[in-house]
């Protein structure tokens, strides 16, 4: 029996951001933050759904609609001013990820596992509504809620650290394995091989990616935020949120990770065309 059953995409609503975020120009992120007079279009805020059979994994939980109907929701002053100027979320009742799951046929209670790829707003805004679930972290981007200037990094402590849940700090760990070269660190989320975490530093220090792997599916790698498009990630154009030096060192092991396998369907948290990708990908190949 394989253990993975189906795959799909939900968004939780939309956002809007700063050209220079979705692609850098090379300046400092506080100078475009605070000089920038354009948005981009509107983008999803894309969530991956697992059915495995160890129950349901969700990669990323999206953002809160609190965030758009709570005046409370961000921080007060200059900080607060930071975050209305990075992001306008458009997120409706339909949309939260409560809503989103039940269209599909599930309850949040019904989710066993979590994979956070970083811990910014439009990741972790589902976690109120996952109190049953254990949520996978790096280790190394949990640690970032201790540091001094967390909420300027984007980080809403009160947001993540909620009461109740099951937090699981994971490090990948060394490995030998060819199959994911040249990677050379993972954890398996289940110990069968077919979810693997990836570390992917960059857009922060403690950013993960999830490789799925299964026999008649596609080989699925979901990668956070990366990158903000596939044709970006593909020419190396990285987003102006993060360390440069690292974000193109994991887009470039990513990318050599799809040399080795050329079917990999890399699938990132804002991607216009990633529920297109994803569909196409599930139908070559028979899976839903």
């Amino acid at each position: 029996m394989k253990p993975i059953a189906r795959v799909s995409m939900l968004s939780t609503g939309s956002v809007r951001i700063r050209p220079q975020h979705v692609e850098s120009t090379g300046s400092p992120m506080l100078w475009w933050l605070l000089t920038s007079r354009r948005w981009t279009d509107a983008r999803p805020i894309n969530v991956y759904l697992i059915e495995h059979e160890r129950g349901l994994v969700l990669f990323d939980t999206g953002q809160d609609r609190h965030s758009v109907t709570d005046p409370g929701y961000f921080p007060r002053g200059i900080v607060g001013r930071l975050y209305a100027r990075l992001a306008q979320f458009s997120i409706g009742i339909d949309e939260t990820l409560t809503a989103r799951l039940r269209a599909l046929g599930h309850a949040p209670e019904d989710v066993h596992t979590v994979v956070l790829s970083h811990l910014h707003q439009d990741h972790i805004g589902g976690l109120p509504e996952l109190s049953d679930a254990r949520i996978v972290v790096s280790g190394s981007e949990w640690a970032q809620l201790d540091g001094r200037f967390a909420e300027v990094d984007g980080l809403l402590e009160r947001h993540i650290r909620l009461p109740g849940l099951r937090w699981e700090p994971v490090t990948p760990a060394p490995v030998d394995d060819p199959s994911i070269a040249p990677f050379t660190e993972s954890h398996d989320l289940f110990g069968d091989g077919s979810l693997v975490l990836l570390p992917t530093p960059g857009h922060t220090p403690g950013s993960l990616s999830l490789l799925l792997r299964q026999e008649g599916m596609p080989p699925l790698l979901f990668v956070g935020d990366l990158s903000y498009d596939v044709e970006r990630l593909a020419a190396e154009r990285v987003p102006g949120v993060g360390r440069r030096s690292g974000l193109l060192k994991s887009t470039r092991q990513v990318l050599a990770l799809k040399e080795r396998l050329p079917d990999l369907v890399i699938l990132a948290a804002h991607d216009p065309a990633a529920a297109g990708l994803l569909q196409r990908a599930l139908d070559r190949s028979g899976s839903r």
